[in-house]
């Protein structure tokens, strides 16, 4: 029988509703009775004992927030009996200890995946195409049209068959309601390339008309995308006055690698004459760039060389139970192996700085990690907003009252190893372990800038759904509950929905995931963000974005 309540912590002064509770409900908790004042919500959470305004709820063994007026025992939790508060935060020392997990089963095992001179090793090999101003997203988007389907990437032939359909009927002077969508009469066109895994585009709002410093970042994220382990080849379309140069991105990738040796071709439109002959020129130097790349083929790699990515996006009530620390076991379990783990999205580990100070390596880590948490929070108060507005109108529905009760859950995608790196905005993970990366908490921003810091792979958790993918790092969706991995089959790979059930347990869940890791990392699976070219990548330009 599924357990009907959970205690995360034992600091923790509320329980957690595993499953829809009723109003009058007496719930048994280790020996002692609480009848139930309100209808309670899986997900939600209710009190144990009298609170009354002022006092502190604790979940994950922190302060999460602080009640307004009074909530009785087995009272719920709401946004109007309950603010966000966290506890303050400093540097106290390094004396960490960590036990690592049993990774004796994964010691020996390998992924087979794209090996670049710098000694990194892709879990795929791409050919990005990056403007370096909004002013070429047009002739991007014709040659994405041109080349995608073509060349056996594109996913929409369904779609297309289906409105031809549709004009066929019209035409004749037919009713519609008759057709139907036929998906599985489609068929994916074999790819000329086999070896190339897909043609990307970075379509963006930037590179211009902004600050310089907006132009700079942009660079900086550029050129990190073209330097990526799963990028092999590169075409880049310049208008030709923007403020970020071509020269000023190439520069950027030469501070990124001096010995940079990808295929790389550059069009200035302003320098070509005619759309026709950019746009020629660039399809038919790319092909032959495609050519080239297409004779690398995957060979094996140890897993210290794997680069991962922990996210969570459309967050509920049960992430910071189920999917959140199975990724965190994964984590662990990578982190010991020797991989790179990267967590980011700073607004959503409010409430989770002790923690993560108190694990750093050393007082340098710790206080850069500080300096960029208060930095991002006092820009954010400027602008008259804050941490605690983060939680969005589903996130609330769905149980995370606070922004400190999501980010404490959040946090647990980390899992439990060292701080070894804080990482800014574009700044490379060079680092074995686990390394804080300074980004928005908003899904496509945060992996964003993820792969720009190295990922390879993103591990996705989501309760209510989202599609986010990017262009070059395959996402991996992780459901926290078995209702969304049914309901959304198309988005989501993996479900811990079992940990919420009890048929499952985190550190079971966490070692799947890795199976998964391991398969995906090779191209033996496809994560459902990649079959659908969900292909989402927007530039931080460093204001207020939570």
């Amino acid at each position: 029988m599924q357990q009907k309540v959970l205690r995360i912590h034992p600091k923790d002064n509320v329980l957690v509703a595993l499953t829809g509770l009723k109003k009058g409900d007496p719930i048994i908790f280790e020996g002692e009775t609480i009848i139930l004042q309100d209808d309670v919500p899986a997900k939600h959470k209710f009190t144990l004992n009298d609170l009354h305004a002022g006092d502190g709820v604790y979940m994950y063994g922190v302060l999460v927030g602080r009640v307004q007026g009074t909530i009785p025992a087995g009272g719920c939790l709401t946004t109007e009996n309950l603010k966000h508060a966290a506890e303050p935060y400093d540097y106290h020392g390094s004396d960490y200890e960590w036990e690592a997990p049993d990774v004796s089963r994964f010691s020996n095992r390998t992924f087979n995946g794209f090996h670049r001179k710098d000694g990194r090793v892709g879990t795929a090999n791409y050919w990005l195409f990056i403007p370096t101003v909004f002013c070429e997203n047009r002739n991007l988007d014709v040659i994405r049209e041109a080349l995608v389907n073509e060349l056996g990437y594109g996913i929409t032939d369904k779609y297309k068959r289906y409105t031809r359909q549709l004009v066929e009927a019209v035409k004749k002077g037919e009713g519609i309601d008759s057709i139907s969508f036929a998906p599985s009469s489609d068929s994916r066109q074999e790819r000329l390339f086999p070896n190339v895994d897909g043609i990307k585009f970075l379509n963006h709002e930037g590179g211009c008309g902004g600050t310089r410093q907006d132009a700079g970042i942009l660079g900086k994220l550029l050129a990190a995308y073209a330097n990526h382990p799963n990028v092999g080849g590169i075409t880049v379309l310049s208008l030709g006055c923007q403020h970020l140069q071509t020269s000023d991105f190439l520069e950027e990738l030469k501070q990124l690698d001096p010995s940079f040796d990808k295929p790389l071709f550059i069009f200035e439109q302003q320098q070509s004459g005619t759309e026709q002959d950019l746009i020629s020129a660039a399809i038919r130097q790319t092909f032959s760039g495609l050519i080239e790349i297409n004779k690398q083929e995957r060979k094996p790699a140890t897993l210290d060389h794997l680069c991962i990515g922990v996210k969570c996006g459309g967050s509920d009530g049960f992430s910071g139970i189920s999917a959140n620390p199975a990724v965190g076991y994964c984590s662990d379990m990578v982190a010991a192996l020797g991989g790179k783990i990267l967590l980011a999205e700073f607004p959503e580990l409010c409430g989770a700085e002790q923690d993560l100070i108190d694990r750093s390596v050393d007082e340098p880590t710790a206080r850069k990690f500080i300096k960029l948490m208060q930095a991002y929070d006092s820009l954010a108060h400027q602008a008259g907003s804050g941490f605690y507005m983060n939680p969005s109108p589903g996130n609330i529905r769905d149980g995370l009252i606070t922004d400190a009760i999501k980010s404490t859950g959040a946090a647990k995608k980390g899992g439990y190893s060292p701080v070894v790196d804080v990482l800014d905005y574009t700044e490379q993970a060079t680092k074995a372990g686990l390394s804080l990366v300074c980004t928005p908490g908003n899904d496509v921003e945060a992996t964003t800038g993820k792969a720009a810091a190295g990922a390879t792979l993103i591990l996705f958790t989501t309760g209510l759904g989202t599609p986010t993918g990017n262009p070059v790092c395959p996402t991996i969706k992780i459901s926290t509950n078995s209702t969304l991995a049914k309901r959304m089959p198309d988005i989501i790979d993996i479900d811990t929905g079992g940990i919420i059930t009890g048929e499952k347990s985190i550190q079971q869940m966490g070692e799947e995931i890795l199976e998964y890791c391991i398969r995906a990392a090779s191209g033996e699976v496809i994560p459902k963000a990649v079959l659908l070219n969900q292909d989402d990548f927007i530039p931080w330009k460093r204001g207020v974005s939570l």
